[in-house]
């Protein structure tokens, strides 16, 4: 191979190899962006944070009266039968 072939080859890797690397440094992320994205991902993730507990806390609300009402039928059931034991009998003709 002559002179003029290896030039040509070494010029052309050299570009294709200037290509690649200016590729694939501007695919990074720069520090500011990184930080952009932190601050989003940050975001998001309190947006689902603050959903999840609204869901768990009207959940619990509602079991919390569920159960009172319950516990109040339930007491008003055993105030009777203390209220029927204790009423004096009236005599059978």
């Amino acid at each position: 191979m002559s002179a003029r072939k290896y030039v040509l080859a070494l010029s052309l890797s050299v570009a294709l190899a200037g290509v690649a690397f200016a590729t694939a440094q501007q695919d990074t992320p720069s520090a500011k962006q990184d930080m952009k994205n932190a601050g989003q991902d940050t975001k998001t993730a309190a947006q689902d944070t603050g959903n999840a507990t609204k869901k768990t806390a009207k959940k619990t609300g509602s079991a919390t009266k569920k159960a009172t009402n319950k516990g109040a039928r339930k007491t008003e059931q055993g105030a009777q039968k203390v209220q029927d034991k204790t009423q004096p009998k009236q005599p059978q003709n």
